[in-house]
């Protein structure tokens, strides 16, 4: 069966970044503007990472979106609610700043873009974490578009997270396709491989590689952006 569409992990993969460099600076900024409104910086980091736990356990019952609200109103209350607009307001304005903590790559635009060219279906496989307006930021730091992509994956829009397989059939089911027809390309090994278990092709990008578990990559097409477009041009 033929490949029809090429999947993209997004941070450490077309954006290139230190994950934990990123993440500490999301959670001082998300801390700096919470903070005027009551909420205790500590107390606030430690309960946006119970809400990504929620998502990550998603069973598809729910939207992450719903999955993190949940958790995060039994914590702080159903006051909340109300406080919603004040975290959108970060998302459209202050999220920009952090921009400065991901790197850049003109291969990344580059290489989606002649991927497009010879055919290929293009979708966007981030870990869906996030809303939309931060997703849509974090495409447009990597020098594309959210229209350059058929599909990609938000809080909103999404009942699974990565590393579960069920993230990515949700993904085919939504492009129409099957898993002999795809490939997943990304940077974390444990996230972005485990597509392979559904009968996916895969593409380990090294230049931000994640091994949290040190396993064994050297049965995965690997390299850089050039490497990659070599792989896809075989297949």
């Amino acid at each position: 069966m033929s490949i029809k569409a090429v999947l993209f992990d997004l941070d450490g993969t077309l954006l290139p970044m230190d994950q934990d460099e990123f993440v500490k600076a999301y959670s001082m900024g998300l801390a700096k503007k919470l903070a005027p409104h009551g909420y205790e910086p500590e107390k606030l980091v430690k309960s946006v990472w119970t809400g990504v736990k929620a998502m990550v356990l998603n069973d598809g019952k729910t939207t992450n979106e719903e999955a993190f609200w949940q958790v995060f109103t039994e914590i702080w209350g159903d006051g909340i609610v109300k406080d919603k607009p004040i975290f959108e307001e970060f998302y459209n304005v202050e999220f920009d700043e952090i921009k400065s903590s991901c790197g850049f790559t003109e291969k990344a635009g580059e290489t989606v873009k002649a991927i497009k060219a010879k055919g290929f279906r293009v979708g966007l496989a981030t870990n869906p974490l996030f809303p939309s307006v931060a997703t849509e930021k974090r495409i447009r730091w990597a020098g594309l578009k959210p229209d350059d992509f058929e599909i990609y994956t938000t809080y909103e829009n999404s009942s699974f997270c990565k590393p579960n397989t069920e993230y990515y059939k949700q993904m085919l089911a939504k492009m129409n396709i099957s898993p002999e027809e795809a490939v997943m390309v990304g940077n974390d090994v444990a996230e972005d491989m485990v597509a392979e278990k559904l009968g996916m092709k895969v593409f380990l990008l090294t230049d931000c590689i994640i091994n949290k578990n040190n396993q064994d990559i050297e049965k995965y097409p690997k390299g850089s952006f050039k490497e990659l477009c070599e792989f896809l041009y075989t297949l």
